[in-house]
């Protein structure tokens, strides 16, 4: 006999959940307002039907077995359970094991509970994918912390600061995974009287990305070290040039081996009208590295961006971006980011690849690093060419001023000796060159002090005018903003037999190697280029560019005053074939000499 409704509320218990409408159209619904949905647990001492008909204008009644109650609830959406008391309980608690194991599967670490022997009782869903060896690992260490937990307190702590959790590090080398373990002893009721750890608890992150990420930040720190470290023996012997030129061979090492990055370029901010000068690049073509940009937000593309803002740009597609300009052929994407010396921009570092979205984030941000090493090696090159040319120019003032006194005693008593000497001719003369030499001594010490605006032994050379039968006849252009070193320069040249064409700014000098290229007239020609590197409106390597456009055979000479190459102008023309580089101030047979040696050393011209 069927149970009444009221032995039903006396014998079986309802659990309500909270009310959520049914979708529109399900099974039992009417056109009226939507009831809530009740699962019946039958089984046989409840009857589904009367229930039905008796709760039927208040619920919509679905009917199920205990066995797939579970299923239904996980289905369906249902507000209310009506089961029997022996059903309802197992019911229950399979519920909140089921809601504990969600949300287990969920926290997104790998959690077991392990036995004292190492055995794995329990385990959520990402634990049981890890690979068998990170599992038997934990095991052990589950094994190994039950051990530790049992030793009893150490003295002067109680038991449960020995029972506190244990962390683990564990690292599998062969696949690049790391894993960090909290185990934690599950302690005993204290009424049982048990005191002996059996069971552990561990939670299992997988730090991976973490680890190797700091890894990555590690070797890159390690390489910028290596970008800025001075070896005083290896740095005296190299002049500015070869100093250069070793850090760009460590820069391209370190980004190629470290980051992936075989394109790219480094641009510096030039100080005077903002041009994002080149200074070192990659697998770049030639119109990429010839491209005039300037350090502003607009119209000069992403490296002019950059430099202008100082944050860093990803492009993902090169092709879709109105900012790119020009790179590598079939350029995909890019990455750019500022060099920074003291929070001051000084210039980008941009990155190019063949394929799209090919940087992430995490590329940004190792470039960034890397990019701040960049700057400092760059800012410690220059800081060394300054210091040698202050401490040449303080060494020059202090000789100027320790010989000052002497020269003038020697003239002193010169003139005593001269009053001496009365009528005899010879000795007045002999004390007249002794005085010549004297003021030889102090014009010469005076030329040196000039530092970069003169050279030395300049009337030496003028006095003797000897030609030089490799120099003679050879057209010359000197280029250079000074015009006491221009003007040096052609004396010195022309002693020797040269027909030297002056030009006191770049452009001018460009605009006659221009000019020769295009009419390819011999008497426009020239057999060398002597050219400073900082001339004002342009750079030397500028000058350099264009007298190879005009004859690849062409040598050239660049001159610097102290080194200092703002432009990096000397590794730039190194790489392509520059004769040489004199450092002012240079002695003139110095220059005679490298002149006479870059004319004997031209390679023949390719024939037409």
């Amino acid at each position: 006999m069927a149970p009444t409704p009221a032995e039903i509320r006396e014998s079986s218990s309802v659990s309500h959940h909270t009310p959520m409408h049914s979708p529109a159209g399900s099974p039992g619904g009417s056109s009226g307002p939507e009831r809530p949905r009740l699962l019946v647990v039958g089984n046989a001492g409840v009857d589904s039907a009367e229930i039905a008909k008796t709760l039927g204008n208040a619920y919509e009644v679905v009917s199920t077995t205990p066995d797939q109650a579970l299923t239904v609830l996980a289905t369906q959406n249902v507000q209310a359970i009506l089961a029997a008391a022996d059903d309802f309980l197992p019911l229950e608690r399979d519920l909140v094991t089921r809601h504990s194991t969600i949300l287990l599967n969920a926290i997104g670490e790998g959690v077991c509970l392990c036995s004292e022997g190492g055995r794995i009782l329990w385990a959520n869903e990402l634990f049981r994918r890890f690979d068998p060896r990170v599992r038997r690992r934990i095991s052990a260490a589950c094994r190994h912390a039950v051990e530790r937990f049992n030793v009893g307190p150490r003295a002067g702590a109680t038991l449960d600061e020995t029972r506190r959790p244990r962390r683990y590090s564990m690292a599998f080398r062969k696949l690049q995974k790391y894993y960090d373990a909290v185990l934690t002893p599950v302690v005993p009721d204290a009424a049982s009287g048990v005191t002996r750890t059996r069971q552990v608890v561990a939670v299992v992150r997988d730090v991976s990305t973490k680890r190797m990420m700091q890894q990555k930040i590690e070797a890159i720190s390690r390489a910028g070290g290596e970008l800025v470290r001075i070896e005083a023996e290896v740095v005296q012997k190299m002049h500015v040039a070869e100093r250069l030129k070793l850090l760009e061979e460590k820069v391209t090492k370190f980004a190629h081996e470290l980051l992936n990055f075989d394109y790219f370029a480094i641009r510096l901010v030039n100080n005077d009208n903002r041009a994002l000068d080149l200074v070192m690049s990659r697998g770049l073509p030639l119109a990429a590295t010839e491209i005039q940009l300037f350090a502003e937000p607009r119209n000069n593309g992403i490296s002019g961006y950059v430099a202008a803002t100082g944050r860093s740009y990803i492009c993902e597609d090169c092709a879709a971006d109105p900012l790119y300009v020009i790179g590598i052929e079939k350029a995909g994407s890019s990455l750019t980011v500022p060099l920074k010396l003291f929070e001051r921009v000084i210039g980008i570092f941009n990155i190019e690849s063949e394929k799209k979205n090919a940087f992430t984030d995490t590329d940004r941000q190792f470039a960034e690093i890397f990019a701040q090493y960049i700057a400092m090696a760059l800012h410690i090159l220059n800081l060394l060419l300054v210091e040698r040319y202050t401490t040449s120019e303080s060494a020059r003032g202090s000789v100027q001023g320790e010989l000052s006194e002497p020269l003038n005693d020697l003239v002193v008593e010169a003139e005593w000796l001269k009053e001496q000497a009365g009528g005899n001719t010879a000795m007045r003369e002999h004390i007249d060159r002794i005085l010549v030499d004297v003021e030889s001594i102090r014009k010469r010490v005076k030329d040196a002090a000039k530092g970069p605006r003169t050279l030395l032994g300049v009337e030496e050379i003028l006095s003797r005018r000897d030609v030089d039968p490799v120099l003679d006849g050879k057209r010359v252009l000197v280029a250079d903003n000074e015009q006491i070193m221009l003007e040096t320069v052609r004396d010195v040249l022309k002693s020797r037999g040269c027909n030297v064409v002056t030009s006191d700014s770049g452009g001018g000098a460009i605009t006659l190697l221009d000019q020769w290229a295009a009419s390819h007239d011999a008497d426009e020609g020239f057999d060398l280029i002597v050219s400073d590197i900082n001339l004002g409106d342009k750079t030397g390597y500028e000058v350099f560019a264009a007298a190879k456009r005009a004859d690849a055979t062409l040598p050239v000479i660049l001159m610097t005053g102290f080194g200092y190459d703002p432009h990096h102008s000397i590794v730039r023309a190194s790489q392509e074939g520059l004769s040489c580089v004199l450092f002012k101030p240079f002695q003139a047979e110095k220059l005679v000499d490298e002149a006479r040696s870059a004319v004997q050393n031209r390679a023949p011209r390719a024939s037409a």
